[in-house]
């Protein structure tokens, strides 16, 4: 007994000098974001606040750690990509329910879900500095989790996660960003928008122009050659609303000859925690696959 609580203290006193010193850096080092120490939660997670120049208003970070934290590793981070403004949940939480399936014990991930002031389409709106949605991830965000925790700050220790419109986002933060994130899975989403308009994007996109440049199909048009080594780069799996969609845009990937994973099912409830989960995670974090048989 006393052996195992003289560990669990080592655990914590690691990870608390890590948040220290993350807080320290982040204030130091001129970072264009501010985030608080953390309160646990009734569920388990630690919260923080986090104070960005690139939202209109304070948001929040819910992390997920795992039980047993080994003081010298670095873990891999999945990012839990939010479908709703703020902390609204109509469609469940998915860091809620990565906590119920172990996923943090299992594959030794640090999992972290993030809000936003306004609708999530992870784009950076052309006019409004308040909603920089891409910025606020990229800049803010994701430095904000390696400053404060044990992360694998490089490419590979970055993994996303989204369905739905974060599903769009995940995928479109990949392709756009291929040297910063290593993979991306997306259940059941809008995959083929061609216009701002649809599901609440018109007042984030703004303009035809500024949508274009996240555009999915052009963006994978364009990159093709990040994705020619490791299928599961790519993740496209079941549906719930969207399955034309996901047809359509794995036909597309085909046809530009990018690597992926595709699972065309089976259909589930469009939510959170109708079952995709498991196997997004599985291969989000699966020894890679060749690309070319």
């Amino acid at each position: 007994m006393y052996s195992a609580a003289r560990d669990a203290s080592r655990v914590l006193l690691a990870l608390g000098c890590w948040l220290v010193t993350g807080m320290a850096m982040a204030s130091e080092a001129g970072h264009p974001f501010t985030l608080a120490p953390s309160q646990r939660s009734e569920e388990g997670f630690l919260v923080h606040r986090l104070e960005s120049e690139f939202q209109s208003q304070s948001t929040e970070i819910r992390v997920l750690l795992p039980d047993a934290i080994e003081p010298t590793r670095r873990y891999r981070v999945i990012y839990v990509l939010p479908v709703e403004v703020g902390t609204e949940s109509r469609w469940g939480d998915g860091l809620a329910e990565l906590k119920r399936l172990d996923v943090h014990n299992r594959h030794h991930l640090i999992c972290v879900a993030p809000t936003f002031a306004q609708l999530p389409w992870y784009c950076d709106h052309p006019e409004d500095s308040g909603c920089r949605q891409e910025s606020h991830f990229v800049r803010a965000v994701v430095p904000a989790i390696e400053i404060s925790y044990p992360a694998k700050a490089k490419r590979a220790g970055r993994l996303l996660l989204g369905f739905s419109k974060s599903g769009w986002g995940a995928l479109s933060l990949l392709l756009r960003h291929p040297e910063q994130f290593e993979r991306a899975a997306a259940w059941d989403a809008p995959l083929m928008l061609d216009r701002p308009g649809r599901y609440g994007s018109g007042p984030i996109f703004a303009t035809p122009e500024n949508f274009a440049n996240y555009q999915l199909t052009r963006l994978a048009q364009e990159c093709c050659a990040s994705f020619q080594h490791d299928r599961q780069r790519i993740n496209l799996l079941g549906y719930g609303n969207f399955r034309a969609e996901h047809q359509a845009f794995h036909a597309f990937l085909e046809q530009q000859s990018v690597a992926h994973v595709n699972r065309d099912g089976p259909p589930r409830k469009h939510h959170w925690n109708s079952g995709w989960l498991d196997e997004a995670v599985e291969l989000l974090v699966a020894e890679p696959q060749a690309a070319i048989d």
